[in-house]
């Protein structure tokens, strides 16, 4: 089938790939429709790697997908053939200690799409679990339906900060993760929701489609102390660090309340710092994410309900015909750029 293959560090190409996927009977196969790039996939096409996950072969990239259901296994009940849906792209052991304690997010041994040596789904069909599947409603796009997975990480960030209602919160970023989670917390119970960032690109997006509850500061051009002492002069509630910016992540404690939370997401390139009695005497709250577990059908349902506007988030559109130029574009970091979507 065809596929974009990343046969090495900085060389994509678009080519036949032969794949033998037997279809289980708790599977289904899908034709995929619609996939979203995403930082991890720009990161192995110029480093080849992530940490200790290295390319070492042709890897097929691609995480963020929906599709049509072309086939199911002879055991799957809630899915058929022609089904809108999209796909959670992690696939743990259902065996495993951390599987079976409800947290499959931390299984050590999880299969994730794009993630070496894991293929992903930018290619023509995938066969997947029929449990990690999920149908979209008919007033969901299949665009939107590709949005899931990174929207999921913000849903989980908001509900693993227990957001309460009148929340004040700021989000440290204004990349697609750093977005979601504003409108996650903004959906959940916050009043208002700061995002900062250097790019005035990204914060225009926000400020032209999104919520005016979203305060949106430039923090080389103005100085989110005298912001936060005007809206929250104890602190706010919840900082959410979206960046991985170890400078950043020393400095969070500072805005945060007595007793409030931090919800680290970001990935920063090495051990990072902040302020540990800083942090004690307010007894801040920190916790930390990876990735997402249970949280598409509650995202999904966001989305159907209005909840979440989220079709801005898509900034740019191509073909697959020129996927190459689309990640050509993506790897340019333009500020103009939330979500670049591919029609397969």
């Amino acid at each position: 089938m065809k596929a974009l293959v990343l046969k090495e560090k900085n060389r994509l190409v678009v080519e036949d790939f032969a794949i033998d996927e037997k279809l289980s009977p708790s599977d289904v196969r899908i034709a995929i429709r619609n996939v979203g790039i995403c930082g991890s996939d720009i990161h192995y096409y110029l480093h080849g790697r992530i940490g200790d996950f290295v390319v070492k072969e042709p890897l097929i990239l691609g995480h963020e997908a929906s599709g049509i259901v072309i086939e199911t296994g002879a055991e799957v009940k809630n899915l058929k053939v022609g089904d809108r849906v999209c796909m959670e792209p992690g696939i743990p052991s259902f065996g495993s200690n951390m599987t079976l304690k409800g947290k499959y997010n931390l299984d050590p041994t999880v299969r994730f799409w794009a993630t070496p040596p894991i293929h992903g789904c930018m290619r023509e069909s995938v066969v997947h679990p029929a449990s990690f599947t999920f149908k979209l409603p008919d007033n969901v796009s299949l665009e939107e339906g590709a949005l899931v997975e990174p929207l999921a990480i913000g849903v989980y960030s908001a509900s693993t900060a227990t957001v309460q209602p009148g929340d004040i919160a700021i989000v440290f970023g204004a990349g697609t993760i750093g977005i979601v989670t504003a409108l996650a917390a903004l959906s959940s119970g916050c009043s208002k929701v700061i995002v900062c960032d250097i790019k005035q690109g990204k914060l225009d997006i926000i400020k032209k489609h999104f919520s005016k509850n979203i305060i949106c500061v430039n923090t080389s051009k103005e100085s989110l102390d005298t912001i936060i002492q005007d809206i929250a002069p104890e602190g706010v509630d919840i900082v959410f660090e979206a960046t991985g910016n170890p400078a950043v992540i020393a400095n969070i404690i500072k805005y945060i309340r007595p007793a409030g939370r931090a919800i680290m997401i970001g990935m920063p390139p090495a051990p990072a710092a902040y302020d540990v009695v800083a942090a004690q005497v307010k007894e801040v709250e920190i916790r930390h994410i990876f990735r997402y577990r249970n949280m598409y059908p509650r995202t999904i349902n966001l989305i159907a309900s209005g909840a979440m506007s989220v079709k801005p988030l898509i900034t740019h559109s191509y073909n697959f015909s020129d996927v190459i130029e689309a990640f050509h574009f993506a790897a340019s970091m333009p500020e103009d750029a939330i979500k670049i979507m591919i029609t397969m």
